[in-house]
């Protein structure tokens, strides 16, 4: 076998996305010498893993990497993929950064001398410190269960779908209510598709609230500002799915019960299956009344602000649930409800099986403080709640990525942390 050929470097970044180009963009400012790698191609997940009419859900002014700030005509409005990409693509140019696409890490791990060694299938880098910035959604969260559907169904990773026409004819059942979920619901719904949804336990949002997007709000409140480790319960926070509401055709907020009354079939979360037959937990109206609940939590912190800071707001309307399920539906038989496939948007997780060094939790979530990981050289970024609300978001990460670096630069320098 080939023996590999080492390189030396102070910092290696793995992961080519924006957490990754925004630390190699603060370490290079520092000059320290490091390298990026990305084992496609930079953004690959914007341009590979969304759907064709994706858009931002959180505002475009928002959009905040660094020293590269939105400065469209529309601060307020929601970035289509195109336009994501092509900002993301601006970024990267602003400052050419030492990016080797399509290497693929497969081992890093820490050496008896406190170095970090990063493998790749070519060659073995030796650093000081290694920044983890390969994002949240490596590995789709999908039941056992699904294995036992019929073959017949097909099954479609929400990875994986891009347009209506990716769907065969016939019904197709949307698994989970995150925002992907809602989404591709709705993009199957206005395209006339037939389509009915298993809802799971997801928060919702409002949208537009007392005259401004609910994000302007809860940004000014200073509510995205709060660390983690400063929420009443962290580790709930952490594990907590993102609420459901969306930018496309300008924003809007997703109130499944107004889609139940213009007809969508909504069932509780899918609990088992066997064949044709799709069982679900009867918690329909459970899961619709938790998320009616965080859109008043939302709804209520904005008021008190008003309240507070006395300012002029227009009233909204009382609140009401347009929708009730008449009954909840403990099965269905897909062969006679004419559905033919099955949309699992179920959410993802990390993947960090090739991370040998001792530093992830019980959850497989890494030990860290803001970024900065127990163990010695390893540093995190682009992870949600890395620090707060925005830590896995175009708003915060600049922010998250020059504290790593500024650590990472200080213990390079030996100067007291």
């Amino acid at each position: 076998m080939k023996e590999k050929y080492q390189k030396f470097v102070s910092v290696v970044v793995v992961g080519g996305g924006q957490a990754g180009l925004s630390a190699s963009y603060y370490l290079g400012k520092s000059d320290i010498d490091h390298v990026v790698l990305e084992r496609s191609e930079r953004f690959h997940a914007w341009k590979n893993d969304r759907w064709d009419s994706f858009c931002l859900v959180t505002p475009n002014w928002q959009c905040r990497l660094p020293d590269w700030e939105y400065k469209g005509k529309e601060p307020h409005g929601f970035m289509p993929k195109d336009e994501i990409i092509d900002y993301l693509e601006g970024f990267a140019e602003s400052f050419d950064p030492p990016l080797h696409e399509g290497v693929q890490v497969i081992r890093v791990d820490q050496r008896p001398d406190g170095k970090v060694e990063v493998e790749s299938p070519d060659c073995i880098w030796i650093a000081s410190a290694v920044i983890m910035a390969t994002g949240s959604y490596d590995r789709q969260i999908k039941p056992t269960f699904a294995e036992k559907l019929d073959p017949s169904i097909t099954q479609i990773s929400s990875k994986d779908y891009k347009r209506p026409s990716d769907i065969p004819k016939g019904m197709c059942m949307v698994v989970g209510t995150g925002q992907s979920g809602v989404q591709m619901m709705e993009d199957l719904w206005l395209a006339g598709r037939k389509v009915c949804l298993s809802v799971g336990t997801a928060p919702r949002s409002p949208r537009i609230y007392r005259g401004r997007d609910a994000t302007d709000w809860l940004h000014e409140i200073g509510e995205y500002a709060v660390p983690i480790d400063q929420q009443p319960n962290p580790e709930a926070t952490e594990a907590k799915t993102n609420h459901y509401l969306s930018g496309r055709d300008g924003g809007h907020e997703i109130d499944l019960r107004d889609y139940a009354s213009k007809g969508l079939q909504l069932y509780g979360t899918v609990d088992d299956i066997n064949g044709f037959d799709i069982h679900f937990s009867q918690n329909l109206e459970e899961n619709l009344d938790k998320a009616d609940e965080s859109y008043l939590r939302i709804c209520g912190m904005i008021d008190d602000y008003i309240d507070r800071m006395k300012i002029s707001a227009p009233l909204e309307p009382k609140f009401e649930k347009k929708w009730h399920p008449p009954k909840e539906t403990n099965h269905v038989n897909a062969m006679e409800s004419g559905i033919t496939s099955i949309l699992w948007c179920t959410g993802f997780v990390a993947d960090y099986s090739w991370l040998k060094v001792d530093c992830l939790g019980p959850r497989g979530r890494p030990r860290h403080k803001r970024g900065i990981g127990e163990a010695e050289g390893i540093y995190f970024l682009g992870l949600n709640w890395l620090h707060t609300w925005g830590s896995g978001r175009f708003l915060s990460v600049a922010e998250d990525a020059e504290h790593v670096v500024e650590d990472i630069k200080k213990s390079l320098t030996g100067a007291p942390c």
